[in-house]
């Protein structure tokens, strides 16, 4: 393989930029009520700053109850007060600008909370009425509308409609306390079009937009022949509420919102879709009057296997180019099992299934973080943006062992207790060796963290030559000064067990084999992995090298 791909031209801040992912809960709590909060966030720009971060991303901090971590939005235009307040945003937001760091807020379109006003209206306003226009209200079927109105299923387990005390039934693709709303409304449209202008003028900097393929509904309501997750790769044709094809329309109603605040602000906005979608329709998604850029969530579904992976980045990086974006690359958040841990799981782990019946010992813990600094090695050499979640640069491996009574995802309710979800991965990560919480607060957190967290804790790795911490701090400012501006890649053919290329006269080789590789000759950058031997890549590493 010796193909070149081409780089799509451009200049915007977010076609290269390193996004770092903050869950507000689990980050850092500064009033001490175990809980993290925009305050915490704050404290810790500088250190944001010096792991060399462009960006970060702020999953919702909106006045929730907290029924689904946050994406259960009772009012778009405020700050929960157990995370503080607008004051303190726009503070946070402030710091993050003069560290150099952009911030970019979470948007929550498909659904709200029950507690948003607008759906308390709808509950006690009648069938019919326009209060239950702004949601997805119908009759059931049945001799008494005793039936939901189609057999669609939650994504977090369930039935995906539940019944009003009048008879009629509200659709919620998620939780029972997420109604979705009617996106054929025109008040909806209106009213995230104001929303994103809100969050403009309060100085935000982009906006990541939950189940952005989710939107439209066939309004026909047909039924489905088989099941299709949000969190899977791929589904039927003409899915009656997975990426329809009028959804687009909604996309460049928001892009020409941005498109206008950007001219009168002068200042470069930007949007990224959650697309759950097949990876042919990702590119509908980032036509040049829609979406600036898509999570590649193809490439976090791929498994330790050297052609999915070779395959998923060379369509991730044609299918941007073909539209001029750029392509993403993002290896956990904090909806799946974080990377280190899956690429120490056998192939083809049920990961849920591991999470509620185990054993531990299944999970080769210091090969799954061998591996993952590899692939991040090499994602971050490819062009594009990388998102990193919170706690990765530490290492951090998922919580496998949460006890039931701590579990708080909505999956562990709606699966009858069957699936632990999504909290082991959103567990409050370690800032320091000691302390009720290893420095995330002064007392005992949220989520109960292990143990091990303590010798995995910022201060334990700070300044640490070998740490995980010290080499994403390397990583990083080697990409910013090497990589970013590196220009079209030329696919490198060294072998079948190794992805390699080449980008301006430097090269980024990946050994996924299981003997040691002898790589092009050159000086060594940076390799995930120091060696056994001089001058060769050890399996499951990757080393970049100066060809020139």
């Amino acid at each position: 393989m010796s193909q070149t791909i081409h780089v799509a031209a451009g200049n915007e801040w977010w076609r290269n930029a390193v996004v770092y992912q903050v869950y507000p809960r689990s980050f850092a709590d500064a009033n001490g009520d175990g809980t993290g909060d925009v305050e915490g966030i704050r404290s810790k720009i500088p250190y944001l700053a010096q792991l060399g971060v462009d960006a970060i991303w702020i999953n919702p901090w909106y006045p929730s109850p907290l029924l689904d971590g946050g994406y259960d939005v009772a009012d778009y235009r405020s700050i929960d007060p157990m995370f503080g307040t607008l004051d303190d945003a726009k503070h946070l937001i402030a710091d993050a600008h003069a560290a150099g760091i952009r911030v970019i807020v979470d948007l929550v379109p498909n659904h709200t909370s029950w507690d948003h006003k607008w759906f308390v209206a709808a509950r006690a306003a009648d069938p019919g009425s326009p209060e239950r226009n702004r949601y997805i209200f119908r009759d059931g079927k049945g001799d008494h509308g005793e039936l939901p109105p189609t057999n669609w299923s939650s994504v977090f387990g369930g039935p995906a409609w539940s019944r009003c005390d009048d008879g009629q039934w509200y659709l919620h693709l998620f939780d029972i306390s997420q109604p979705d709303l009617n996106w054929d409304n025109p008040e909806v449209r209106e009213e995230f079009c104001d929303i994103f202008r809100f969050w403009i003028d309060l100085g935000a900097d982009g906006f990541r937009i939950d189940v952005s393929h989710g939107l439209v509904k066939d309004p026909s309501f047909p039924d489905v022949d088989l099941a299709s997750e949000i969190l899977t790769v791929g589904h039927i044709d003409n899915h009656p509420h997975w990426d329809r094809d009028e959804v687009h329309e909604i996309n460049r109603e928001w892009r020409a919102v941005l498109d206008e605040k950007q001219a009168d602000l002068g200042k470069e906005l930007m949007m990224v879709a959650e697309a759950w979608v097949k990876p042919g329709s990702v590119p509908l998604y980032l036509r040049p009057d829609e979406y600036h850029q898509s999570f590649n969530f193809d490439f976090l579904g791929c498994p330790w296997d050297v052609s999915q992976m070779r395959a998923s980045v060379n369509r991730a990086l044609v299918d941007a180019a073909s539209v001029n974006s750029s392509a993403t690359w993002v290896l956990s958040n904090h909806d799946v099992v974080r990377h280190a841990t899956r690429y120490g799981l056998p192939s083809g782990t049920d990961y849920q299934e591991w999470l509620m019946t185990g054993p531990a010992e299944l999970c080769d813990r210091a090969l799954g973080l061998q591996r993952a600094k590899a692939v991040t090695m090499m994602l971050l050499a490819l062009p594009g943006s990388t998102y990193i979640y919170q706690g990765e640069e530490l290492g951090l491996h998922e919580v496998n062992d949460l006890p039931h009574d701590v579990l708080d995802d909505p999956v562990w309710r709606r699966s009858e207790n069957t699936r632990k979800g999504r909290d082991g991965c959103r567990v409050p990560i370690p800032w320091s060796q000691t302390g009720p919480s290893f420095g995330f607060g002064d007392n005992a957190p949220w989520l109960p963290q292990p143990p091990e967290f303590g010798a995995q804790s910022v201060q334990a790795q700070d300044g640490v030559d070998g740490s995980v911490l010290e080499f994403y701090r390397s990583a990083l400012a080697l990409r910013s000064t090497h990589w970013v501006n590196s220009g079209d890649l030329t696919w490198l053919d060294l072998g079948e067990d190794v992805i390699a290329f080449e980008r301006n006269g430097f090269a980024c080789v990946t050994n996924f084999g299981v003997n040691e590789f002898a790589p092009p000759h050159g000086e060594l950058m940076l390799a995930s992995t120091q060696p056994q031997r001089e001058g060769v890549i050890d399996p499951n590493s990757t080393a970049w090298i100066d060809l020139r």
